[in-house]
């Protein structure tokens, strides 16, 4: 007895009988907006940084003041198609891969001319 009435209340028609559904528009609707909202808070940002970041890297010139992803700052000695030559101060060079410069900066970070001559005299 009781399960006849949950099957009744449970039923697509209902107590009113009318039997419409609504569009189905209407019933994705909500997932729609989420997609929208994370697309213009999550994904177009990422994306616009991400092109920021190729778009760095494509301008990358010898004498850059640069800093790696791991922490080091140096500047740029040799460029080849993939590898950077960093010069590091004293005497010190690294070779690392271009994707992993995180970004130029403004101010000289090394001087190794300076140093070099101090350490000649």
């Amino acid at each position: 007895m009781f399960f006849d009435q949950l099957a009744f209340a449970m039923s697509q028609t209902g107590a009113g009988g009318s039997g419409e559904q609504g569009s189905p528009l209407i019933a994705f609707l909500p997932l729609i907006i989420l997609f929208v909202i994370f697309y213009f808070l999550l994904i177009r940002p990422q994306q616009k940084k991400a092109k920021e970041h190729r778009e760095m890297l494509n301008n990358l010139k010898k004498g850059d003041s640069v800093i790696t992803g791991g922490g080091l700052y140096g500047r740029i000695k040799n460029i080849s198609e993939e590898m950077l030559t960093l010069d590091l101060g004293g005497n010190m060079e690294v070779k690392v891969n271009r994707n992993y410069i995180s970004q130029v900066t403004e101010n000289t970070v090394v001087d190794s001319d300076k140093e070099d001559k101090k350490s000649k005299s």
